[in-house]
């Protein structure tokens, strides 16, 4: 079915699947209503003419900040048929957050919440401020409203034309190295990795996924709704997470995307056995690392080996466990077809691949990579994009001698304690299995002897018992440069939206570690 997509705008290629399929279930909202893919095309059709009616030129950004909705998926769909520019933004950024990406982006036209627009005047008539109406009411207005405006909406706009390269979204990256930045995806972008996983992962008619996701995120957004509508299959689509609606859902469905923390809050029910997992055929996770105990402990309630992949906003998903094969904790598998991946040398210009089993810097290359960061002209000056297409994704990874991939974490993680590189996920894997820590995070911070010193914080059950059992655990299994220099206990991690530990925030914190006791030395 996928093999013969049209090219130039993916909202062509999308088409030419729902449009076979217009009476058939598409987004399902457990205890209210249920849209079919009809009813979803011709919204956001009449979308689309609303965003050209208010100043949407083909290629304008039409930047969005609202809450996940049928209505905000249809609206992504209207981007991608004006031939805009879709910009999806995280609900929870403040006004303050929301100028920057206003700056930077230079929308014709956003699109909020009504609650937060109310807040917001547009200055110059640029941009342009709508509102996405209440969910359930389908509408898309503006803040001064008029008779006209109204009427053009009953009218439904056609695809436009756009070529492969023309970009088609832009996702900010989360920013934990500076202000964020914005990988501009084309329709070839986001075709390719769509039709790659389609493929990968098996989907067909006979699916029904269960989209626990954000959608401003390109798991949620991209990832889950573009394999569902390549088969034009049912979406269960809850508003957010819920455990106890996840298990209610569970025996209608055969697909779960999900992050780690979606697996770890299932696991605190006694409801989750195989029994009622029986109907899945494919669990997978993805966004944030996710743990050895989690993915072992999953496997033995449900009978299911989660399938871990890959990806970041500027490649789609890189790499992938394989459907049928071996599925192995704490690895990430193998490119997905037609994708490049290669592991170099963290330091220096040598970009031969190193031997299986060394841990370097992990490279990707397809067509799945994106063409360039937003008002960023110079690529090649951030050592992001190679002469030859090669990205530096700014993970360190190793790969085995059959290719499959494992990661060791973010390069800027790595820590170079006097002399010593240390890989922070090393002594994570260790500190993780300790009998009483539920999870850790280690970074380095600046120390005037060493360079950098090794901080571990974990989140524990019983403190005095945890930091004992730490010590002894780390001193069996590590070399004594590895060690910690401090352990520190905390309630939680800080995590992004997707659930990544955000380590510059324990850096930050952390940064005058001399003033705290030393656990171990």
């Amino acid at each position: 079915m996928t093999a013969a997509l049209p090219h130039g705008n993916f909202a062509s290629a999308l088409w030419s699947v729902t449009a076979q399929h217009q009476s058939a279930p598409f987004l399902i909202e457990p205890g209210a209503k249920t849209s079919s893919y009809g009813q979803i095309d011709d919204l956001a059709a009449r979308y689309a003419e609303t965003l050209k009616t208010h100043g949407a030129e083909v290629g304008d950004r039409v930047l969005v900040q609202v809450c996940k909705s049928v209505e905000a998926v249809a609206l992504y769909l209207a981007c991608l048929r004006a031939g805009t520019v879709h910009v999806p933004l995280n609900p929870a950024f403040t006004p303050a957050e929301l100028d920057y990406f206003l700056s930077d982006a230079d929308p014709s036209v956003v699109v909020l919440d009504p609650s937060s627009a109310a807040a917001r005047t547009a200055t110059g008539g640029r941009p342009r401020i709508l509102t996405l109406g209440p969910r359930g009411e389908g509408t898309l207005t503006e803040q001064a409203d008029t008779p006209e405006i109204r009427a053009v909406r009953a009218v439904a706009a056609p695809i436009v034309e756009r070529r492969d390269d023309d970009v088609a979204a832009l996702l900010y990256t989360s920013g934990t190295t500076g202000r964020p930045k914005g990988a501009a995806l084309s329709n070839a972008n986001l075709r390719h990795n769509a039709v790659a996983l389609h493929h990968a992962w098996h989907f067909s008619r006979s699916d029904r996924l269960l989209h626990c996701l954000p959608i401003f995120h390109t798991h949620g957004l991209f990832v889950a709704l573009h394999c569902a509508m390549l088969s034009a299959i049912p979406v269960t689509f809850p508003a957010k997470f819920d455990s106890d609606q996840v298990l209610d859902s569970l025996r209608s469905t055969t697909v779960m995307m999900g992050v780690p923390t979606h697996y770890s809050r299932l696991l605190e029910s006694p409801r989750l056995n195989a029994e009622l997992a029986g109907g899945i055929r494919l669990f997978t996770c993805g966004s944030a690392p996710l743990r050895d105990s989690v993915f072992e402990e999953f496997s033995e309630r449900t009978g299911h080996r989660i399938c871990e992949r890959y990806g970041m906003s500027e490649t789609g998903i890189i790499a992938s466990n394989p459907y049928n094969g071996e599925r192995l904790a704490g690895t990430v598998g193998y490119p997905l077809p037609g994708v490049e991946l290669r592991v170099v040398d963290v330091v220096g210009n040598d970009p031969a691949p190193l031997e299986p089993g060394t841990i370097g810097s992990v490279e990707v290359r397809g067509t799945n990579v994106f063409s360039g960061y937003w008002n960023q002209d110079n690529m090649a000056a951030d050592n992001a994009l190679s002469d030859d297409r090669w990205f530096t994704t700014g993970d360190l990874g190793s790969l085995d001698e059959s290719g499959r991939l494992t990661l060791h974490g973010r390069s800027g993680d790595l820590i170079i304690s006097g002399g010593e590189n240390i890989y922070p996920k090393e002594v994570e894997l260790v500190l993780d299995e300790v009998v009483g820590v539920r999870e850790s995070a280690v970074v380095g911070v600046p120390d005037r002897d060493l360079g950098e010193a090794v901080i571990a914080v974990i989140v524990v059950d019983d403190e005095r018992s945890a930091l004992d059992n730490c010590k002894a655990e780390l001193a069996a299994r590590l070399s004594r440069h590895k060690h910690p220099k401090q352990i520190l206990t905390a309630p939680s991690l800080p995590r992004n939206a997707m659930g990544k530990v955000q380590k510059n925030v324990l850096r930050e914190q952390h940064s005058q570690h001399e003033q705290h006791q030393e656990i171990s030395r």
